[in-house]
């Protein structure tokens, strides 16, 4: 058995290596330049549009409160960010600063900018060849439009898209997710993990077992919140430290552009270094080209594609570009990069980004919110995963009831799991699986770019008239 499983994690290992390698990396990055090309940059040139019918409209009544059984413009994107938002914004940015150096989210910024428009198409694809059920209900994603939209010939690549899906949600989606929320209930209310995996457990499954409709109701009051507390908070550490900001920033460019050796290699390593984990941290915090979000998406009650896509921008936006670079200017800000012995001194990266805030927040204060983000953050992934989960199984099993009620008996009691011990191997599968999520989307999203400029093109000259 030994064998076996040293054997599983070597081959793991080995694809592991490509899925989140170099040439996947700019092949999303990629894709994310030539759809910003066929659409013609629209998240700068239509920026404000985009931010006028997304959040603007949250403070316009809402002239039509009955969405049936499928979500509001609102509720899917906030499914989409519960299963995005989470521990890559706060302890992955920070083991990124650390491996890449400050020049990193540089780089995380350009993957931010063009993954904008590589979900806005994602979205718009997703919401064009979904499916309706004999309920109302909308059914989407990649699995849909690859197979609605390129034929039935591809269906062989959708359901490739779907397995990979539903294996990732047990591991990125959960484990990995579980493990951190028990970490945070045992710092803050001092209960044993056991008791915390069996509290989070039965959370998640009252949620999941509401289906989609309870799931958008507690997400779009969940994500706002958590949102809004971490921002906050951040916003506060760079007030306290308001004269070394400019500072900070001029690091940041600096450093992505450092052409120096680093640790004896080739001239120029550092550059491609922090380009590596800043692509690498943009991409697995925003999830754009993975394929997972528009799944959510899909699930809106909005009838124009690209209405709903434009959440797409905001998302990646609010993800990467507000909370990622709030955790990371506090990292650079409060001097633990200096670490002696890097992220080791610390003992994890979410202990180094507590670290980071305790350094500027007074008293303990920072830890708290560190352990407050990620028991929020991790949480409303796991709702978020839960859901992308049994969309893949359902495409799979054509929508049987009874697969679905297997796998989210299955997903709850791997909160326990995850919340106990560390499931590594499984967390390595899965995080494996989601890297190779992108293959089958983003052959989807290449091969239909035209169908998207072309939808875009239509709405946008469509609304200018207005």
């Amino acid at each position: 058995m030994e064998n076996l499983v040293a054997g599983i994690e070597k081959v793991n290992g080995v694809v592991n290596s490509f899925a989140w390698g170099p040439v996947m990396l700019l092949l999303l990055v990629g894709t994310g330049i030539y759809l910003s090309v066929k659409t013609g940059f629209i998240q700068a040139s239509r920026f404000g549009y985009i931010m006028r019918n997304t959040i603007g409209t949250l403070f316009k009544k809402e002239k039509n409160g009955d969405h049936g059984n499928n979500l509001s413009p609102f509720q899917a994107v906030s499914t989409a960010l519960a299963g995005t938002v989470g521990t890559g914004n706060i302890a992955g940015v920070t083991g990124a600063l650390f491996a890449g150096g400050p020049g990193a989210v540089f780089w995380m910024w350009v993957s931010a900018f063009f993954g904008m428009c590589t979900k806005y198409a994602e979205i718009a694809l997703a919401v064009k060849y979904r499916v309706k059920d004999e309920n109302g209900v909308h059914h989407g994603g990649p699995m849909y439009y690859i197979e609605n939209g390129l034929g039935a010939k591809w269906k062989w690549l959708a359901i490739t898209f779907a397995i990979l899906g539903g294996v990732a949600s047990f591991g990125i989606g959960n484990i990995a997710q579980s493990t951190e929320v028990a970490s945070a209930m045992v710092n803050l209310f001092g209960l044993s993990r056991p008791v915390a995996g069996v509290i989070l457990a039965v959370l998640v499954g009252v949620v999941l077992i509401g289906g989609v409709k309870r799931i958008g109701s507690v997400t779009s009051y969940l994500v706002p919140v958590m949102s809004v507390f971490y921002i906050l908070a951040g916003l506060l550490v760079l007030i306290l430290r308001v004269t070394q900001i400019p500072a900070a920033f001029g690091l940041i460019f600096k450093s992505a552009f450092s052409f120096k050796a680093v640790g004896g290699g080739v001239f120029g390593y550092a550059i491609i270094v922090a380009m590596r984990n800043g692509f690498a941290r943009g991409v697995f915090s925003n999830e754009a080209g993975l394929g997972s979000a528009p799944m959510a998406h899909a699930a809106s009650s909005t009838e124009e594609p690209c209405d709903q896509a434009l959440w797409g921008v905001f998302e990646v936006f609010v993800d990467t570009i507000v909370i990622c670079s709030i955790t990371a200017l506090t990292v650079i800000l409060s001097g633990v990069l200096n670490a002696e012995n890097g992220v080791d001194a610390f003992g994890s990266n979410g202990a180094a980004a507590a670290a980071a805030f305790n350094t500027i927040l007074p008293g303990n204060l920072g830890g708290t919110v560190i352990q407050i983000g990620l028991l929020l953050f991790s949480f409303s992934t796991i709702i978020g995963w839960g859901y992308y989960g049994v969309s893949c199984w359902n495409y799979i099993s054509k929508n049987n009831r009874n697969v679905a009620m297997g796998f989210n008996i299955v997903f709850t009691l791997m909160c326990i799991v995850g919340s106990v011990g560390t499931g590594k191997l499984m967390w390595d599968i899965s995080d494996t699986m989601n890297g190779l999520m992108a293959i089958p989307n983003l052959i989807a999203l290449l091969l239909l770019s035209g169908t998207v400029a072309k939808m875009t093109r239509d709405y946008f000259h469509t609304h200018d008239l207005k």
